[in-house]
Order: C-alpha cells, then sequence, then structure tokens
C-alpha cells in the first residue's frame, strides 16, 4: 500500500521516470516540468523539494541548472502503483448489467426481422434466424441508461445495411447477451430506431416474452459480456 508518497507528486514521479530518471541524471525546468503535470512553475518547483526530502529523488544543482534522478525508494512506489491499477483494472466486471421492464413496441421487429437481407446475414453471422420480432425492454435508472450508449464504441456482431430497390435500411450490431441470468439472446442496436434511448432490444430464436413468461411491466435483467 502507498503510505508516503502523496497523490498530487505522482504524475511528477511518472513523468521523471518516463524522461529517463530512473537511471540518470535528468537536466530539468521546473516551468517545463509544471507545462507536463498542468501545475504552475511555482508549484512543480515544491514538488521537487518535497520528494527530494521524503527521499523519492535526487537533485543535482549546478547554478541555476537542476539535474534529477528518481531514488529506488521512488522508484518502487511507482512499481506499487502500477501492480494497484493494473489489479483494480483486471478485477473490472467483465460484463454490462441493465435492469429495465417489459414494455410492448409498435410491431415493427417482427417485420424487419423478417427482412431477406436481414435474416441472411443473422443465419451466417450470430448462427440462427431471430423470433421475428423483438423484445423491448424500458430502462428506468439512469446509470442504465448512459450504460448502454457505450455499444456505441464496442465491436459487436455487424450486421451490414443493404436496399432492396425502393429503399434502404440501416445497419444493426448485436452483442451475445442473458435475459435473467439464464437465456441467450443478442441486444441488438440499431442505426435507425424509432425508439428513444431509454429502450434496448433483444432477439433471440424463439419468443421472448413466451419463453420467459413476460408481460408488460414484468422486471427483468439483461447481462451483456464486454470482451477487454
Amino acid at each position: 500500500m502507498i503510505t508516503d508518497l502523496k497523490v498530487q507528486h505522482i504524475l511528477t514521479l511518472i513523468f521523471l521516470v518516463s524522461k529517463g530518471a530512473k537511471n540518470n541524471f535528468i537536466p530539468i525546468t521546473t516551468t517545463l516540468l509544471g507545462k507536463n503535470i498542468k501545475k504552475s512553475q511555482q508549484a512543480a518547483s515544491k514538488h521537487l523539494r518535497e520528494l527530494e526530502k521524503n527521499g523519492f529523488i535526487e537533485r543535482l544543482m549546478s547554478g541555476r541548472k537542476v539535474s534529477v534522478k528518481v531514488t529506488e525508494k521512488g522508484y518502487s512506489e511507482i512499481v506499487k502503483l502500477s501492480i494497484i491499477l493494473r489489479s483494480s483494472l483486471e478485477s473490472l466486471p467483465s460484463f454490462v448489467e441493465l435492469k429495465g421492464s417489459v414494455v410492448s413496441g409498435m410491431g415493427e421487429g417482427a417485420y424487419y426481422m423478417s427482412l431477406k437481407g436481414y435474416t441472411q446475414q443473422f443465419l451466417k453471422k450470430i448462427g440462427y434466424i431471430p423470433f421475428p420480432g423483438t423484445l423491448n425492454i424500458k430502462l428506468e435508472q439512469p446509470e442504465h441508461i448512459e450504460a448502454v450508449s457505450q455499444f456505441d464504441a464496442i465491436d459487436g456482431v455487424f450486421i451490414d445495411g443493404f436496399s432492396d430497390g425502393k429503399r434502404t435500411y440501416g445497419w444493426a450490431k448485436c452483442f451475445k447477451s442473458k435475459l435473467n441470468n439464464s437465456i441467450d439472446c443478442e441486444l441488438i442496436r440499431l442505426e435507425r430506431s424509432h425508439h428513444d434511448k431509454t429502450i434496448v432490444e433483444l432477439i433471440s430464436k424463439r419468443n421472448l416474452r413466451k419463453l420467459a413468461k413476460l408481460t408488460d411491466g414484468t422486471k427483468v435483467t439483461i447481462t451483456v459480456p464486454i470482451n477487454s
């Protein structure tokens, strides 16, 4: 556990190490240091004095020129921090959990899920042709509504848009999911949707309403694994 190193000094030590100060005395100006750690020149100067006082760096003065080297103690603290951060990142949940209630849609899902331009791709890319229709879930908590937006930046199974000569149809992205931690399905994100951001849609091989015995208002949980 890091006990001696102040949080505001971490960026200073990291910057010095990145410039080669683990093994060498490197020339440094407090103006340059301040610019890189987003602090004033005076704050940067204070950081160096405090780091030296606590044994995290050594300083050599030659007139107005200053050279700095990170000590073993200082480098050890950076290594400890790195281990803590890596452990924290690796222990992050590897899934997104969404909670909401079943709501009725307007019937477009059945039409779109039956279009040949989509069904051929579904069969090839996710291994099945979905039941014609989507299960609509209304998210009620702000944290769940905001969590959905990250799927726009995450790679899913991409279903290309297409044209039938009369009109064009937008793309879709599918994400393998579990409904209520037991039923396999896909969360589907559409380029063109009639729903607002509080509604997410699920597709599956089977009729999810009947399979899970759902009615409007039923509370459900959607779990979407995320590849890190």
